[in-house]
């Protein structure tokens, strides 16, 4: 009879959790067990491995994370240089800046009469408590006064959403009451660009349907958007993704490498590592679900290799701060790579290649 093929596998020895664990001790931990727990260590261990050799990291930040507080990790990343580019949804962007400029933000039950909420003025996105005026609409007159305020350099050419929201993060830590706490602002601080999924699927974008009819119009291009994602990518050695959620931030990070190669035709074949977190199913065959595997095909990422892609199946509210600790305990800070003063040398090195 042939050998076992198990024979080379480690052993499962149950493991005792007994004393004091550190974040990363726990991690270690558990990636001997089994099931998603394996994977978590798995994708800490991943994302470990893309700050230690400079990949250029992009994060993809879907859902509601940013409103429900999160936006605290993702400012100590930035911080210690552990994301270079960012894609967000614009809604995350427009939250943000509640943090910043102290508008109430609550903690609340998820349980409530919504018509009874609706009637008091009150919103809420699941457990996340959000007043209509003092929060919504204060909110919008921010950031309708940031477009008249800052309208000599958003209006002299069309913009990409990166250009727009490095602008804003500027004008946020000069005017917003506690900076600190945006991360877009902590972007605008550091270099790091800011791109939005969609150009027009968030409050930032009803407000500027206002500001257009009030005098002050501003031109988005998606197409900017397209072209200068994918020159970020072209110039960078190597590249990491880490998706919170999917959607679309996820497919907008992915698509970079389609767009060189299949449309731009310049040879270039994939993102080089990918981490997602998120609760999707494949079985539908929703962007959000689709594997990794399913992402090669397309010349997304560059080989399906298990230890460059790991997705996790999870809600990432538990998991990524899990992670972000992991690495920020285990990794030495890096030194900022300031994409956003790069730009105009990755857009020319793109276009000479075509």
């Amino acid at each position: 009879m042939p050998g076992s093929l198990f024979h080379e596998m480690p052993d499962l020895i149950p493991v005792s959790f007994q004393g004091k664990s550190s974040i990363p001790e726990f991690i270690k931990k558990i990636g001997s067990t089994c099931f998603e727990a394996r994977n978590v260590y798995r994708g800490a261990e991943l994302f470990k491995r893309m700050a230690q050799d400079n990949d250029t990291i992009w994060l993809g930040i879907a859902g509601a994370g940013i409103a429900g507080g999160m936006g605290g990790l993702v400012i100590d990343l930035l911080n210690a240089g552990f994301i270079d580019v960012i894609c967000s949804t614009g809604a995350q962007t427009y939250h943000d800046l509640h943090f910043a400029f102290g508008l109430p933000v609550k903690s609340i039950s998820p349980h409530w009469d919504d018509d009874l909420l609706r009637k008091h003025g009150d919103t809420r996105i699941y457990d996340i408590g959000i007043r209509e005026k003092e929060t919504l609409e204060a909110q919008d007159e921010i950031v309708r006064r940031f477009v008249k305020e800052k309208h000599q350099a958003l209006g002299q050419h069309t913009l990409a959403s990166w250009e727009f929201n490095y602008q804003l993060g500027l004008w946020v830590l000069e005017n917003a009451k506690h900076p600190e706490r945006s991360f877009v602002a902590t972007a605008a601080k550091l270099g790091v660009p800011i791109f939005w999924d969609s150009l027009s699927n968030h409050s930032i974008a009803m407000n500027l349907a206002r500001t257009d009819r009030e005098g002050f119009p501003v031109q988005l291009s998606g197409q900017r958007d397209i072209f200068d994602s994918a020159a970020i990518n072209y110039s960078a050695q190597t590249t990491g993704f880490v998706e919170l959620g999917g959607g679309g931030p996820k497919n907008f990070i992915q698509q970079t490498g389609p767009t060189i190669s299949q449309i731009l035709a310049v040879d270039y074949e994939g993102a080089d590592r990918g981490l997602q977190i998120g609760t999707a199913l494949e079985r539908e065959g929703s962007l959000s679900g689709c594997t990794f595997g399913e992402a090669v095909t397309w010349g997304k990422y560059r080989s399906t290799d298990e230890d460059k892609l790991v997705q996790i199946w999870g809600d990432y509210s538990i998991i990524f701060p899990m992670l972000a600790v992991y690495t920020l305990e285990l990794c030495k800070p890096r030194t900022y790579k300031n994409i956003v003063a790069a730009m105009p040398d990755f857009i020319q090195k793109l276009k000479d290649a075509q």
